[in-house]
């Protein structure tokens, strides 16, 4: 099936992130298998971007990709990923790309202790990242990271002087931000931020998240699977399976009309404070394994009540079904 014409592109200028033909392989003992495979995307100045989809659809790996800190058994296969006044950061050496995350880009984990030394006090670690990037002020860093410390609620003069063990799960979540934008980076990327956290605390990082977005004119990627966090904070969602994208528009036109059945089938699934129990519906079936990706036809297909023998025969392309919303399917899905 033909595709349909796209839009005109972005300008360069409203561009801050250009993937452009991703493939993220890893290699097993029966082969070598893509978690991410030739995925394009831009990603534009100033937005929240959100992606998402369960878990083992590429999200994490997308975004390691984005630090190109993909590591062994994994590779990035094919493709540039280009930052705005940086180039493509595939093609960069050890000491730029050490420079380039944490000053130009940086990321929030999931497992915010993960993050963190155990051996060291939080200021202490702020400043070894100071002596690593060569800040000649590195006093100026515990400054900054007091300040954001001080901005994000919490008592800068004990964080600085506290071993993580002596934080709660929402003050470490609070103090991996500091230390992802203590060196002002432009781009931010958060990796599942409030899945640990009680409700009261995923509320708060929330705000906090949209409060410095703002004040910071940052780019920020969200990986996530929770709609929740996807209506509070996102402009645009990106909706991933098996490394592809299955569809991409903005927020509010995905959530009100998906035109892909998977995005629909997620959206279907989300608990209803009100109405019937079984209002919402869980998807059929489970996520591909890598090994089980078909090579050809659509990757949902084994999971869609709207199976077709196309969908068997032919890779869907990603093409525009309506304004500056892009799905990867080969029916004309009604919003």
């Amino acid at each position: 099936m033909k595709s349909a014409p796209l839009r005109v592109p972005l300008s360069d200028s409203e561009i801050e992130v250009s993937i452009r033909g991703l493939s993220v392989s890893y290699q097993t003992s029966t082969g070598l298998y893509d978690a991410i495979h030739d995925l394009s995307l831009a990603i534009h100045r100033g937005s929240i971007t959100a992606i998402i989809g369960e878990s083992g659809s590429g999200k994490s790996t997308l975004a390691m990709a984005m630090l190109n800190s993909v590591t062994f058994p994994g590779k990035i296969r094919t493709g540039a990923i280009d930052y705005a006044d940086v180039g493509d950061i595939t093609g960069l050496n050890a000491e730029s790309l050490r420079r380039f995350r944490g000053e130009h880009a940086a990321m929030v984990f999931q497992a915010s202790q993960d993050t963190l030394n155990p051996l060291k006090r939080v200021g202490a670690q702020l400043l070894d990242m100071a002596r690593s990037h060569g800040l000649r002020d590195r006093k100026a860093i515990l400054r900054e990271g007091s300040l954001l410390a001080e901005r994000m609620s919490l008592p800068a003069s004990r964080v600085m002087a506290a071993y993580q063990h002596e934080l709660s799960g929402g003050m470490r979540q609070r103090v991996s931000m500091i230390f992802a934008l203590a060196l002002k980076p432009r781009v931010v990327l958060l990796d599942e931020p409030t899945t640990a956290l009680d409700v009261l605390s995923q509320s708060h990082v929330l705000q906090i998240v949209r409060a410095i977005h703002e004040e910071r004119h940052l780019t920020t990627l969200l990986i996530t699977h929770d709609m929740g966090v996807v209506a509070e904070l996102s402009d645009r969602v990106v909706v991933m399976y098996a490394g592809r994208i299955m569809e991409d528009a903005p927020s509010r036109d995905l959530l009100r009309a998906p035109r892909h059945p998977y995005a629909k089938a997620l959206i279907r699934a989300i608990p209803r404070l009100t109405g019937p129990l079984d209002r919402a519906q869980a998807l059929p079936g489970a996520p591909l394994e890598l090994r089980q990706i078909p090579v050809v036809g659509c990757v949902f297909r084994d999971r869609c009540t709207l199976r077709q023998s196309i969908c068997d025969e032919v890779t869907p392309t990603l093409r525009e079904v309506a304004p500056d919303h892009r799905t990867a399917c080969h029916l004309e899905v009604e919003a």
